[in-house]
């Protein structure tokens, strides 16, 4: 399994209503999507970023995603560029279903 943290370091762009409404917006573009076992989007108003958080099946489902076709729509939406890591995932904890966060 591969994980992705997608950061973006906002700054003066921060606005937590904004970072909302973009990751209820794009909710249902990722359910059920092939090779990506879950997403998270968060972020941190203190310290005015956003990240969100992907574990794929595979580096190469990962790798595909993440075209920069992509890079630059998310750049569009969040007003600044991404920083884009890929790490290994070393174990997962799954508890319970999926249910619908407030976000």
């Amino acid at each position: 399994m591969i994980g992705v943290m997608v950061t973006f370091r906002l700054g003066e762009k921060f606005d937590e209503q904004k970072v909302r409404k973009i990751a209820e917006g794009a909710r249902g573009k990722f359910e059920g999507m092939a090779g990506l076992r879950s997403k998270a989007f968060t972020f941190d108003a203190g310290r005015k970023v956003a990240m969100n958080f992907y574990v794929w099946d595979s580096e190469e489902a990962a790798r595909a995603f993440f075209t920069e076709e992509l890079v630059q729509r998310v750049t569009g939406l969040y007003g600044v560029g991404p920083e884009v890591e890929f790490v290994e995932v070393a174990g997962v904890v799954e508890n319970g279903g999926a249910k619908k966060s407030s976000i």
